[in-house]
């Protein structure tokens, strides 16, 4: 897969994850996002946001099957496009639900649970995205900024409660489900990547103990 590697590549990547932004967004000042334009705009922006999360945190088990260590390269960029879409997202609520009335918001919050966990995985995302920079990496140091950078797990179990509890009212919990396993699948293959795969050599010195305690 060398063409992944061409300078290309990120470009038409970086584009591609533009259109549906833009397409939303001509959406919206056409009049065809349908009867409630303001909900399915939100809701949209919303769905892009786990899309994107799904697929950053896909990068690695991919580029770890198939061998392909150039997807590395594609890593950063697709994290900074959760970031994009959540914040849109987020923005979307307070322009159009709220109407950017701060008081309003900062009271609207805490009071509805999904909307509050919704901003909690907002607020992570952007100490990651505000972290995602060389420079960051070289201030806080590899051992922090990994640590730090470890929050992505927090940030998709809020995503997901914050897209169960918005989907509790209608009792509509299909993509919720779908979101669910994906997220859960990739997670779970890098928490057991980090603790559960056995350590090279460790079968052999089990061997050697069982020799010795006999």
């Amino acid at each position: 897969m060398r063409w992944l590697g061409h300078p290309a590549v990120k470009p038409v990547v970086f584009v591609l994850w533009l259109l549906p932004a833009a397409w939303l967004v001509g959406a919206a000042f056409n009049d065809r996002l349908g009867a409630n334009p303001a909900e399915a705009l939100i809701r949209s922006l919303g769905d892009w946001s786990l899309r994107a999360l799904v697929l950053v945190l896909l990068v690695t088990p991919l580029r770890v099957w198939t061998g392909w260590p150039q997807l590395a390269r594609l890593r950063r960029m697709l994290g900074l496009f959760v970031f994009f879409y959540a914040s849109l997202h987020w923005l979307a609520y307070a322009w159009f639900d709220m109407g950017f009335v701060w008081q309003d918001i900062v009271a609207d919050v805490p009071k509805r649970p999904f909307i509050l966990v919704g901003t909690l995985a907002w607020l992570l995302l952007l100490a990651l995205a505000a972290t995602s920079f060389n420079r960051a990496i070289r201030w806080l140091g590899a051992a922090r900024w990994k640590a730090l950078h470890r929050a992505v797990y927090a940030t998709a179990a809020l995503a997901i409660l914050h897209f169960f509890w918005m989907r509790a009212g209608k009792q509509d919990f299909a993509e919720v489900a779908v979101y669910a396993t994906l997220l859960g699948g990739l997670l779970g293959w890098r928490l057991w990547r980090r603790f559960g795969r056995p350590r090279q050599g460790a079968p052999a010195a089990s061997r050697v103990s069982a020799r010795e305690k006999s």
